[in-house]
């Protein structure tokens, strides 16, 4: 039986990802990001399902810096859910003058906060779940969590359905060493982090190597290299799938102009098919590829 390693404790957003993505897997909770990835690249699991973006705080960095970083892995998988929180207390509780949470969660109920609970006190925690358990021990009057915290901890259901922006989605990985990908489907999504050289125009010679092959940009992010002040990777999604003509030949591209680590090709989770221009199908450049082809052999000119 294979293992998910997922950001916890028991009772995060991060294990009901993890639930939709399992298939028969064994769940292991980990106290933070880089613990999933590394017990990844130690052997301790097989895969590892963390966040990697919400449609509110945008990307989470740690899953960025750890897939920039150290042994390579790839996403195979993705799971994208609707984010609504539970406020949490004791049963013993009267007046909430602290509350904890995960940073994400506490940015996304902030106004929640001010209207209701106007004299609490925010707290960081490493997680929701985390600051379900701080709760639960005495530490602090209330958390910010998953709904499926209520289930797991006894604890006292002060509010759910909480959420700033109704329509809140965070987007989940499910990440494993190098290895077959999926299959393409039509509705995939290729991942990769660039890294350049600080000069003029290096960021759109790479966002036009894949305009020129009519691939639709979804995501891009920049964070800093540690160590090298001023400098920064890419971090790039794009509709496709590396196994199609025109995604392979925007990568090689890509390689030849920069550093190029492969993130993954995998299904979107909300089955969103790939926009491709009339002259910019898969079709096409698989035709002229067979063209130089027969021109490197003499075939034709």
């Amino acid at each position: 039986m294979s293992r998910i390693a997922f950001f916890g404790p028991v009772g995060t957003f991060s294990e009901q990802a993890a639930l939709e993505l399992a298939t028969d897997q064994e769940l292991v909770a980990v106290e933070t990001i880089p613990a999933a990835l590394t017990a990844v690249r130690k052997g301790d699991a097989e895969f590892a399902c963390v966040p990697v973006e919400n449609s509110v705080e945008g990307p989470v960095t740690a899953t960025l810096d750890g897939l920039a970083e150290d042994s390579p892995l790839v996403a195979v998988a993705e799971a994208l859910l609707p984010v609504h929180f539970s406020v949490l207390t004791r049963p013993d509780v009267e007046k909430v003058r602290t509350v904890a949470s995960h940073p994400h969660a506490l940015a996304q109920v902030r106004h929640w906060l001010e209207r209701n609970l106007p004299e609490a006190r925010p707290v960081v925690a490493s997680s929701t779940a985390a600051a379900a358990v701080a709760v639960r021990d005495g530490e602090y009057d209330a958390a910010v969590t998953a709904p499926v915290a209520a289930r797991t901890y006894p604890l006292r259901v002060l509010a759910e359905g909480v959420a700033d922006v109704p329509d809140a989605r965070t987007r989940f990985l499910l990440l494993t060493p190098p290895g077959p990908l999926p299959e393409p489907t039509g509705a995939d999504r290729t991942s990769i982090v660039a890294s350049t050289k600080n000069r003029t125009g290096a960021l759109l010679e790479l966002l036009a190597e894949l305009a020129s092959r009519g691939i639709n940009l979804t995501r891009l992010d920049a964070r800093p290299i540690k160590g090298n002040f001023g400098l920064y990777r890419f971090f790039l999604d794009f509709e496709g799938h590396v196994a199609e003509a025109r995604i392979g030949d925007a990568l090689a591209a890509l390689k030849r102009r920069c550093e190029v680590r492969f993130l993954g090709s995998h299904p979107r989770a909300d089955g969103v098919r790939a926009t491709v221009g009339a002259d910019a199908s898969d079709a096409d450049f698989a035709a002229a590829a067979r063209w130089v082809e027969t021109v490197r052999s003499g075939e034709s000119a």
